[in-house]
C-alpha cells in the first residue's frame, strides 16, 4: 500500500530530486494508498484511468470540504476553501466557469502575446544590464510572471511584492504555522474584496472589470466565491509559472544544452518543447487530483466503492509507457502523442492552460534567443529548492553568459 503526503517531510529540500527527474513509481490498476491523515483512498496511475476519474460526473469535488471529510494535506491553504471554484461541483461550478471561461478564450489569449511579449522583452533588456553571474530566477523566472498577473488584473506595483508572501500561504506545504496561514489568507480575502468592490464603482480594461461585470449579469453567485476566484488567480497566475519556468530553465541548462540554439531560433520549435515539459516536469510533489466517490464507479476493472476518496495522479498518467515513449525526454521536440493531464481533463480542466503555455513558449523562446550562450554558474545539483509551498522550484539559479 501506498502512502500519499502532501508536506515534505525532507528537512533539506535540496537533497531531493529536480522535478524532472522524480520517479511517481509504477503505473498500473487503481490501488490502495492513504491521505495524509492516514485514511485509505484509492490512486489512480493509467492514463484512461485518471481520465475517467476526472471526467465522469460521478467524482465529484464538494464533498471532500464536508465537516466530516478527511483532511486532504496536512494544513490549511487557499486550495482547500471550499468556496473556490475548484472545489465546486454542478450548477454553482458551471456558473463560475462560464464568467471565466469568456476570458481564457485561445483568442483572448491570442490577443493577450503582443503586450505579454512585450514585458518578456523588458525582463530580459533588464537582465542583460545585469553583470553576469546573475540569478535568473529572481531576475526573470519570478518578475516575469508577477508582471503579466498585475496587467491582467490590473493590480498596482504597490501590492506586487505581497504577491509571493500570500501566494507562499496560499499553497503552504504544511510547514507553516496554521494561525500565521489563517491569518494570511484572511488579509488576502480582504484584499480581493476590497479590489471587487472597487472594480465595480470603477471598472476598468482588466480581467477583474470583467469578472465583476459577468457575475453581476449571471446573478446567483455569492460574493465569497467570486472574491476566491479573484484570489486563485492571483496567485495561481503568477506561481505556476514561475515554478514552470525555473524548473525548465534548470534542466534544459543543467542537462539538455544541445537543444538551446534550436529553442531560440525556431518559435515553432519551442512551442513544441514547451508543451512537452509541461507534460513531463510537475510543479510539484503532491500526489493527484482527488475526488469523491458517489456512488459504485468501475475503474480500469476496479469497482470503487460509493464514498471512496480516489486521487488521480496525472504526472503519472502523463508517463503511461502504454500511451506515451518509454524514454520521453529524449526527442523535446517531437508533438505530444496524445494530449496532457497536467491541465487535469473534464469539467475542471485548467482555463488558464492557453495563458500557461503561451508564457512558457515566450519565455524560453526569448531568452534562449537573446541569450545563445547562457549556461549554469553552479553545479545542478547543487540547487536549493523553494520552501514552503507545494509547487516545488529552485530558490536561485544563479547564470552567465
Amino acid at each position: 500500500m501506498s502512502t500519499v503526503s502532501n508536506a515534505d517531510s525532507c528537512p533539506h529540500r535540496s537533497t531531493k530530486p529536480p522535478m524532472h527527474r522524480i520517479d511517481f513509481g509504477e503505473v498500473g490498476p487503481p490501488r490502495p494508498t492513504r491521505l495524509p491523515d492516514g485514511t485509505p483512498a484509492w490512486l489512480a496511475s493509467r492514463y484512461p484511468d485518471v481520465r475517467q476519474v476526472l471526467s465522469d460526473a460521478r467524482f465529484t469535488r464538494s464533498p471532500l470540504y464536508a465537516a466530516d471529510a478527511p483532511a486532504l494535506a496536512a494544513a490549511p491553504d487557499l486550495v482547500s476553501n471550499p468556496d473556490l471554484m475548484f472545489n465546486q461541483d454542478g450548477e454553482d461550478h458551471l456558473r463560475l466557469r462560464a464568467i471565466l471561461r469568456r476570458a481564457f478564450t485561445p483568442r483572448a489569449v491570442a490577443r493577450w502575446q503582443p503586450w505579454i511579449a512585450a514585458m518578456v522583452e523588458s525582463c530580459l533588456d533588464a537582465l542583460a544590464e545585469k553583470r553576469p553571474p546573475v540569478d535568473v530566477v529572481a531576475e526573470y523566472a519570478l518578475p516575469l510572471p508577477v508582471m503579466v498577473i498585475s496587467r491582467l488584473m490590473g493590480l498596482d506595483d504597490s501590492v506586487r511584492p505581497q504577491l509571493r508572501h500570500w501566494a507562499e500561504h496560499a499553497f503552504s506545504d504544511g510547514s507553516h504555522d496554521e494561525k500565521e496561514v489563517s491569518d494570511v489568507l484572511a488579509e488576502f480575502s480582504a484584499f480581493g474584496a476590497e479590489l471587487l468592490d472597487r472594480r465595480r464603482h470603477q471598472p476598468g480594461d482588466d480581467l477583474v472589470s470583467s469578472l465583476v461585470t459577468a457575475a453581476d449579469q449571471e446573478g446567483g453567485i455569492p460574493e465569497v466565491q467570486l472574491v476566491q476566484l479573484v484570489c486563485g488567480l492571483v496567485v495561481g497566475g503568477h506561481d505556476s509559472t514561475m515554478t514552470m519556468l525555473s524548473n525548465t530553465l534548470l534542466y534544459l541548462l543543467g542537462e539538455r544544452p544541445e537543444v538551446w540554439r534550436r529553442l531560440g531560433s525556431d518559435e515553432g520549435a519551442a512551442e513544441v518543447l514547451a508543451d512537452r515539459l509541461l507534460h513531463l516536469v510537475p510543479l510539484g510533489d503532491d500526489r493527484g487530483s482527488a475526488r469523491h466517490a458517489t456512488e459504485d464507479v468501475e475503474v480500469g476493472g476496479v469497482l470503487i466503492p460509493a464514498g471512496s476518496v480516489v486521487l488521480a495522479d496525472c504526472s503519472l498518467a502523463n508517463r503511461d509507457p502504454d500511451v506515451y515513449p518509454p524514454r520521453p525526454f529524449d526527442d523535446l521536440f517531437a508533438p505530444l502523442e496524445r494530449p496532457t493531464l497536467a491541465f487535469g481533463a473534464g469539467p475542471h480542466y485548467c482555463l488558464g492552460a492557453w495563458l500557461a503555455r503561451l508564457e512558457l513558449r515566450l519565455g524560453l523562446h526569448r531568452i534562449a534567443a537573446r541569450f545563445p550562450t547562457l549556461r549554469l554558474d553552479e553545479p545542478a545539483d547543487a540547487v536549493e529548492w523553494r520552501l514552503g509551498s507545494t509547487s516545488r522550484g529552485p530558490r536561485s539559479l544563479q547564470v552567465s553568459w
